[in-house]
């Protein structure tokens, strides 16, 4: 629960950011260009968590996101975020939907009722497996959005950077 709140927070801080309809401006491989890098992590120009995938090898936090999105995600979203009948394709959902919508729904969960049929998104704020991949489940899902990562497991990834090995230590508890 209090991970939950937290990770709610976080997503309130970055909400002034995004725009008043929760939705940016289709994503591109150009607008979510890595500018920098900090722990082996990619940002984009605004600072948001994005992508690195050059002849054919995916960054860490891409790869770990591709695992961790199968491992929780699929079950309802489909493979490679393609969606199911149950669960729309993230891979067209992460087109518009900026980096702390994806946290508030991820981390709060989501009811759409429309057309007799009532759709809900679980709530994971709770879920270790869930929030402390968050970045990387996004990186991920921005990835196969913007088209930059095809179906399938990455053939080849960047070696995990001693950053991700502390931040997931500190947050799994280990």
């Amino acid at each position: 629960m209090i991970v939950r709140i937290a990770v709610s927070a976080l997503a309130l801080v970055l909400l002034p950011v995004a725009s008043p309809t929760l939705a940016r401006a289709e994503d591109s491989m150009e607008k979510a260009k890595a500018v920098k890098q900090e722990g082996g992590k990619y940002l984009d120009a605004d600072g948001n968590p994005t992508y690195k995938i050059e002849n054919g090898t995916v960054d860490w936090y891409t790869f770990s996101g591709y695992r961790r999105y199968h491992s929780d995600c699929h079950v309802c979203h489909g493979q490679d975020a393609t969606g199911s009948s149950y669960a729309p394709a993230l891979a067209n959902s992460l087109k518009t939907m900026d980096y702390a919508t994806f946290l508030s729904i991820v981390a709060e969960g989501r009811k759409n009722v429309g057309g007799g049929k009532e759709n809900v998104m679980p709530a994971f704020g709770d879920n270790k497996n869930v929030y402390c991949y968050l970045d990387d489940l996004y990186v991920y899902l921005r990835a196969r959005a913007d088209g930059a990562a095809p179906r399938g497991r990455p053939p080849k990834h960047e070696n995990k950077a001693q950053a991700a090995k502390d931040a997931e230590a500190s947050c799994m508890g280990g």
